[in-house]
């Protein structure tokens, strides 16, 4: 066994009271090569990470322990002030990279990490998710099988709470551009269960550093109109809903900014279709008015749409 295969004995012990995956159970080492005799593609993860202590040992272990006897993993911290970089020392031997530096946010954390892979597939695990086992055996499956017209492959991805009970599984049955527009619709996915070959990565990344929200959204658009997604319907990865992620804690200007990039993308109508999904449960105009009011959906939604889009 490879230290790039690192087994449940050999890793540091899981905290007390944590069982099943991947805690005290682990995929199975996969052979060599593939069925066709064929070399398994190295796969590269980035993770950010600043100061998700509670969940990366979660997210670490259940990138170690896929069995994948190719996999490239690396960790750029933002120097975290909590138990990260202990965690993070701990599990040295078994990381390719880690840093833990200053950095310019979540997009510059992992447009760094990128720019050390070396895989020829690509993904993001944020310090708050984990892969399910076996995910990285799906995925390579799937690219050895797609032609080099699909750029990108989703998998089945799910949103937990902290006691791991499943609160939303998206079901987009038909990744493309145009379904992508209409992301806070039925066009998303659960960003950790999407690969992207390195090709893809050159030609339409690095990731947005403006954009603190759908910078995710924004790649997936820019790779639709040069490839063809793909779809696997095993599960791939789980993101936890908790009150310090970005898109539990923050949605009104998340949905705000997403909006201003659907229009970017050329979807205003989209946009407008948006804005009114949000007015919907609201009874009548003065309801509106104090909704927009109360969650600051003037100032970051409608006023920068009016004066970047539509004045003319």
């Amino acid at each position: 066994m490879s230290i790039d295969t690192p087994s449940l004995s050999e890793l540091p012990d899981p905290p007390p009271g944590k069982t099943g995956w991947p805690w005290t159970e682990q995929s199975d080492v996969l052979p060599e090569t593939q069925p066709d005799g064929t070399s398994w593609p190295k796969i590269s993860i980035v993770t950010p990470s600043y100061n998700q202590g509670e969940f990366v040992k979660e997210t670490i272990r259940s990138v170690l322990l896929q069995g994948y006897p190719n996999l490239e993993y690396i960790v750029v911290d933002g120097v975290s002030t909590d138990e990260t970089v202990s965690t993070l020392e701990k599990y040295d031997s078994w990381i390719d990279d880690w840093v833990s530096e200053p950095d310019r946010g979540q997009s510059h954390a992992i447009n760094k990490g990128f720019r050390k892979a070396s895989g020829v597939i690509l993904g993001w695990l944020n310090s708050d998710d984990y892969l399910a086992p076996d995910a990285l055996r799906h995925m390579a499956g799937a690219f050895h099988r797609a032609g080099s017209e699909v750029g990108a492959i989703v998998g089945v991805g799910h949103k937990i709470n902290r006691t791991g009970e499943i609160v939303y599984t998206p079901d987009i049955s038909e990744p493309s551009f145009e379904a992508f527009l209409d992301w806070m619709g039925e066009g998303n996915f659960m960003q950790p269960a999407c690969f992207f070959r390195r090709q893809a990565w050159k030609e339409c990344g690095p990731l947005r550093e403006d954009l603190k929200y759908p910078m995710d959204v924004d790649l997936w658009l820019k790779i639709a109109r040069e490839y063809d997604f793909g779809r696997v319907d095993e599960t791939i990865a789980y993101a936890y809903e908790h009150e310090g992620a970005k898109t539990t804690g923050e949605r009104p200007r998340m949905r705000a900014e997403t909006i201003k990039l659907i229009v970017e993308h050329g979807g205003r109508e989209v946009a407008w279709r948006e804005l009114d999904r949000m007015a919907e449960d609201l009874a009548d105009a003065h309801q509106k008015i104090d909704y927009i009011k109360s969650t600051s959906l003037y100032r970051y939604v409608i006023g920068p749409l009016y004066r970047a889009f539509w004045r003319e």
